[in-house]
């Protein structure tokens, strides 16, 4: 399947609408005054999946897949609570369509495809699909860390440990894309906090569903984090540079 315009025309219009959707969510007032930080960060983070891929920067396909498969989960979640509702299989079926459009080697030559950027920052081909492995599921994870972060919870301290994952998966993912090192360390650091909160929801009691959020999110960054591991691990034990 070719029309490389057309596909990203289209699953662009896909972020576009759903960025419009959650701001105006918040802008008529139709949500709790108490979710309107979530929601428009969650419109945000639609907006930079329509931004980056209309500004061609190289991992922005990456990343808007990564936002495709987060809304993908999310309805097939909400599917397996509440049924096949009109709502969750449009929000489904609009998910996946972004996603198929932007998935293969023909899609990559406008984005992670270009080798200006690969001579720039000195990589080869595992390495780049080392990083594009971790952008996906980085951005398939920070929509699950922002939820989880800024909805309202009782606990103080709860809180506080959830915004300082937030923190370092939103620094982590910056430093990733220009291949900082502590990146990798911030992301994994924000997941292995994500998985300890959600056990933490567990034993206070909280349901299995309310900690999938947070152990979803957790999941995904250490798995985000973890294409890098071996490479690192080389570097310290001075076997090969990382």
């Amino acid at each position: 399947m070719s029309f490389v315009g057309e596909r990203r025309a289209l699953a662009a219009a896909v972020f576009a609408f759903y960025f419009l959707a959650y701001g105006m969510l918040v802008l008529v007032g139709m949500v709790p005054p108490e979710m309107n930080k979530a929601f428009a960060a969650i419109a945000g983070v639609y907006g930079l999946a329509f931004f980056s891929l209309v500004a061609g920067y190289f991992w922005a396909r990456w990343y808007a897949v990564g936002v495709g498969l987060y809304g993908v989960i999310t309805a097939a979640v909400g599917m397996w609570q509440l049924g096949a509702e009109p709502v969750l299989v449009f929000v489904g079926g609009t998910h996946l369509a972004a996603t198929v459009f932007l998935w293969g080697n023909a899609m990559s030559g406008p984005y992670d495809g270009q080798t200006a950027w690969r001579e720039k920052l000195h990589m080869d081909e595992n390495a780049v699909q080392r990083l594009g492995r971790s952008v996906i599921r980085a951005g398939v994870s920070l929509p699950f860390v922002l939820l989880y972060a800024l909805m309202p919870k009782p606990e103080t301290a709860s809180m506080v440990l959830s915004i300082l994952a937030l923190v370092l998966a939103g620094v982590g993912f910056r430093a990733v894309v220009k291949l900082r090192t502590w990146g990798v360390l911030a992301m994994g650091g924000a997941g292995a906090l994500m998985v300890m909160l959600a056990g933490t929801d567990l034993w206070m009691g909280a349901s299995g569903l309310y900690a999938l959020r947070p152990a979803l999110g957790g999941a995904l960054l250490v798995a985000a984090a973890a294409p890098f591991a071996a490479p690192m691990l080389r570097f310290v034990l001075g076997r090969q540079p990382a």
